[in-house]
């Protein structure tokens, strides 16, 4: 399985403004837009940390799944959270010919943390010897559309990572614990145990 984002984050998508306002950076001077590029790193940098943490998008945008085989006849998962369109779905063969399945022979089943494709009738396209797409759009929307306790959560990581910014002694992986209490009902759930 392999997963690609296809699309990115404008800058004009980015809550630039709102970071400035939540640093409390000087207002009403001629260059106060001087760190937009350091503040985008920063923004970014702590989008894609909580979206790696709680296994959802937040600003919308593509992404495209390749798989050898599907994980049910009759399901795929998909490894991103809200999903709101599939755009299309195709075979590749060994020789990379691509052949487009018919949106009427699947659909999107509509899951806030498990979206899944879903056959339409018995099952999904036979893959054979190739692979399968899968491109999707994923996330809320816009930053507006993003759950406000979301929104805090990339607001305080954003300004953690520029208050902190020549820090190296934390920890790998290292978290303020109020991002990780804004996004713990966000996380995925994993019930059981797997077998080795």
């Amino acid at each position: 399985m392999n997963l690609v984002e296809t699309g990115s984050v404008a800058v004009a998508d980015l809550p630039l403004a709102a970071l400035r306002a939540h640093l409390r950076l000087g207002t009403g001077f001629g260059d106060e837009t001087l760190q937009d590029a350091v503040l985008e790193g920063y923004l970014r940098a702590a989008l894609a940390a909580v979206e790696a943490r709680i296994s959802k998008v937040l600003i919308a945008r593509g992404f495209e799944l390749t798989v050898a085989e599907w994980s049910d006849a009759r399901v795929q998962v998909l490894p991103r959270a809200p999903v709101s369109s599939v755009t299309h779905v195709a075979l590749r063969d060994l020789t990379g010919a691509e052949t487009v399945v018919q949106a009427a022979r699947y659909r999107l089943e509509f899951d806030q943390h498990a979206p899944k494709l879903r056959a339409v009738g018995a099952l999904l396209p036979n893959i054979g010897s190739g692979e399968a797409i899968v491109a999707f759009t994923a996330g809320f929307g816009g930053w507006a559309d993003v759950p406000a306790d979301l929104q805090q959560a990339v607001m305080l990581l954003a300004a953690h990572y520029y208050e902190y910014r020549n820090e190296t002694a934390l920890a790998r992986g290292c978290m303020p614990f109020g991002v990780t209490s804004l996004i713990e009902r966000f996380r995925p759930m994993r019930i059981g145990a797997r077998a080795v």
